[in-house]
């Protein structure tokens, strides 16, 4: 997918979101071991990777996912955080959406010019259930990034975050159920109760997909295509549009883009029932789906 950019692969589970990981599932049935952690020699620069033309594959105002095999934060990648951030920072026209599971770490990993946040951050913490969510959501309020998300995916128990989203520091919210082996049960009266929070406070909710193990209206569904499962969280009507997000992205010489200068997503027909398109990057036009 054009959207991810993976520096580094393998995590060691920490959570009972990790419990049924679908990067740990993906690694089995290719014979890899998803607890083996490394550096990727392709992928650590694809950012900053040209086309024959000699400009960015990746275009300015691009939102990249990272770290979607791993965790940004962890700790056996310490030795090549530093090197990822030059890249960010390089690039800071392009925004880097980060996912951790392991906020605490996050104070002592960022650079030593960091400031009060680069504008083209955008940072998140996943919330799977409410322990989680009041243990890692303080500390995320409490980090200085400009633009800060919540991810409640895998999605396996009620969360309630209304005290978080009242501070105006949330712009996101991202939830979906869970895949793969022994997915855990995802209840549509969560999904609404969540939204029905961010909409009080205006911030942006995107149910991405039902997972495997979908309840509504206390019947249980069996969903094991993600395509279906995106379609169907779609089909709900859910999603909502909030605030604005705004990125201040800049040039290679400091200077601030345009809007008309930055990317602007394009989807084509398939996209139109896709749960993710509130958040999505857009078409990557590989002709894949044609």
């Amino acid at each position: 997918m054009h959207d991810i950019w993976n520096p580094w692969h393998g995590c060691v589970k920490c959570s009972e979101g990790c419990q049924n990981c679908y990067m740990y599932f993906l690694d089995r049935i290719h014979n890899r071991n998803g607890a083996d952690i490394y550096r990727t020699k392709a992928g650590f620069r694809y950012p900053l990777q040209k086309s024959k033309n000699g400009e960015y594959k990746i275009k300015s105002g691009e939102l990249i996912r990272v770290c979607m095999t791993s965790d940004f934060f962890l700790e056996e990648a310490d030795k090549w955080r530093n090197e990822a951030w030059d890249i960010m920072k390089e690039r800071r026209d392009v925004k880097f959406f980060l996912l951790t599971k392991r906020p605490e770490r996050v104070k002592n990993c960022l650079p030593y010019d960091w400031g009060s946040g680069w504008e083209n951050i955008f940072f998140n913490v996943t919330c799977e259930n409410q322990k989680r969510a009041d243990e890692r959501i303080p500390i995320l309020l409490d980090l200085p990034f400009k633009h800060k998300g919540i991810m409640c995916a895998p999605f396996i128990g009620e969360v309630h975050i209304e005290q978080y989203l009242k501070t105006g520091q949330i712009e996101q919210v991202i939830c979906g159920g869970e895949n793969y082996d022994g997915s855990r049960p995802c209840n549509f009266e969560w999904i609404k109760h969540l939204r029905n929070e961010c909409e009080k406070y205006n911030v942006t909710f995107c149910f991405i997909e039902t997972g495997t193990n979908f309840i509504k209206d206390g019947k249980r569904y069996n969903i094991p295509k993600k395509l279906i499962q995106s379609e169907m969280a779609f089909k709900s009507g859910v999603n909502y549009t909030g605030k604005p997000i705004e990125f201040k992205l800049k040039d290679r010489f400091g200077m601030d883009i345009p809007q008309d200068k930055l990317y602007i997503p394009h989807y084509r027909q398939n996209c139109e029932k896709c749960g993710s398109k509130l958040i999505c990057n857009g078409c990557s036009d590989c002709g894949k789906c044609r």
